[in-house]
């Protein structure tokens, strides 16, 4: 016999998300310098790759080499950051702006609530077919 286990999407109430929104505060600003230095990181690699396109080879391998590497561990902190909210069931939809979706039961329909960093609680929903322009208040 074989079946598939179906992982459930977890819903959290409004209380619960509301709990988590100091926590992601702290995740957010946590992440904001790592978002920046890899934002600065990755035009440094792209200038070096247009210079060595346009001179032969003027910008050394060993600083694009050096270059890729700390983009990578950036990413991979980035990465290792979000995961934590994520495997919460927490939803990032934009590092940048600290927003999530937090799936949730409204009148027996999954919706989500909707927090972005900077807000003082979840005072948002919108349809789960609908993005951040869709926000209605609760």
């Amino acid at each position: 016999m074989y079946y598939t286990a179906v992982m459930q999407e977890r819903l959290f109430s409004l209380e619960e998300a509301n709990d988590l929104v100091p926590w992601l505060e702290e995740r957010f600003e946590a992440m904001a310098p790592l978002r920046a230095e890899l934002v600065r990181q990755q035009e440094e690699l792209l200038s070096l790759l247009r210079r060595r396109r346009s001179n032969g080879h003027s910008s050394s391998e060993e600083d694009i080499a050096e270059t890729e590497r700390i983009v990578s561990q950036l990413t991979q902190r980035l990465q290792d950051a979000v995961r934590e909210i994520t495997e919460r069931g927490i939803q990032v939809r934009d590092i940048g702006r600290g927003l999530v979706d937090f799936p949730s039961n409204r009148q027996g329909d999954v919706v989500y609530l909707c927090w972005q960093r900077g807000e003082p609680s979840i005072d948002w929903w919108h349809p789960t077919d609908t993005g951040f322009a869709g926000r209605r208040p609760l």
